[in-house]
């Protein structure tokens, strides 16, 4: 088993397909199926089931997948601290939960490199997908929140996972809406309030969890609820519908614009505050690369400059 064939199956599993695995690689296909099936023969494992319409890991090449990536993450990060990789792109990637602050200092991050020489990767998505990217080495960093709800189902999983979490900042809740909303001007607003406007949540998939909920005080009962796939459908119902969602306060607004605003969570005896303790996980003992600890520096900066309501 060599280092150039773990590089070639990581690369068929990002693009789904033989074809776009050797256009990216540069090689031919024939030389990709025939290094592929050497390795399968030499593990005694078949990795990919193979399809008219691409190929996707079977069961065994999930978990062969997870350690290839682990083990030649490392070989990068050897290549970048004392080797000359040459033409070889250093990768970066992140996963996180739907926080215009965290692709922000992405932005941040990589201007202070050059996109010729690096290839970078930021993933909004699912709690789920965040873990999972993280634990396979898809991502090297994910971003995440655990509150007094979660907390113990969240840190199991990242415990199973071989994945460890650092805070980063504590946020109480606030309701985001647009502007023009009816409470927009409201100093605080209560639950009682919120009855007649529809709550905005993230759809987390057919498998979600209830305790996966990117929302802090999901465990309140919404009369009217809706699911949003992305961030910006999720601002287009805000004004659209007059919906609201709960969020840490910390907002962005050159990504976000200036039509939003936060508004301090006002809790009841029926409907307690609870703090979002937002931070990032990374596999345990893996050596953060350098665009890795830049990124945890420029977040970390972000948001102590914009936690003022905090």
């Amino acid at each position: 088993m060599t280092l150039q064939q773990l590089h070639y199956v990581i690369t068929i599993s990002e693009t789904g397909s033989l074809n776009k695995a050797s256009e990216v690689l540069y090689i031919s296909q024939p030389s990709l199926t025939s290094a592929l099936q050497d390795l399968e023969r030499e593990v005694g494992i078949t990795i990919f089931h193979r399809s008219g319409r691409g190929v996707s890991l079977t069961n065994d090449g999930v978990e062969f997948i997870s350690y290839a990536r682990q083990v030649y993450h490392q070989y990068e990060m050897l290549l970048d601290k004392y080797g000359k990789s040459g033409n070889l792109k250093k990768k970066f990637g992140i996963s996180t939960q739907h926080y215009s602050f965290a692709v922000k200092t992405f932005v941040e991050m990589v201007k202070n490199f050059n996109t010729s020489e690096y290839e970078f990767a930021i993933r909004e998505t699912k709690t789920r997908e965040v873990i999972d990217d993280v634990k396979t080495l898809k991502s090297e960093i994910g971003i995440l929140y655990l509150s007094d709800f979660n907390r113990k189902v969240i840190t199991n999983l990242l415990k199973a996972n071989d994945l460890e979490f650092h805070k980063l900042i504590d946020c109480n809740a606030y309701v985001y809406l647009w502007r023009g909303h009816p409470l927009a001007k409201c100093s605080s607003i209560c639950f009682e309030q919120l009855e007649n406007y529809p709550c905005l949540s993230f759809e987390q998939g057919s498998d979600s969890s209830f305790y996966f909920a990117e929302e802090i005080l999901s465990t309140n009962e919404y009369p009217r609820t809706i699911k949003a796939n992305d961030r910006a459908t999720m601002l287009n119902l805000m004004i659209g519908l007059n919906g609201y969602t709960l969020c840490s306060g910390i907002i962005c607004e050159e990504l976000n614009g200036t039509d939003y605003v936060a508004v301090p969570f006002r809790d009841d005896s029926d409907n307690p505050n609870s703090v979002m303790e937002i931070g990032y996980i990374i596999k345990k003992n893996i050596i953060l690369s350098k665009m890795g600890e830049l990124y945890i520096r420029e977040i970390r900066n972000y948001l102590q400059q914009n936690s003022k309501k905090e």
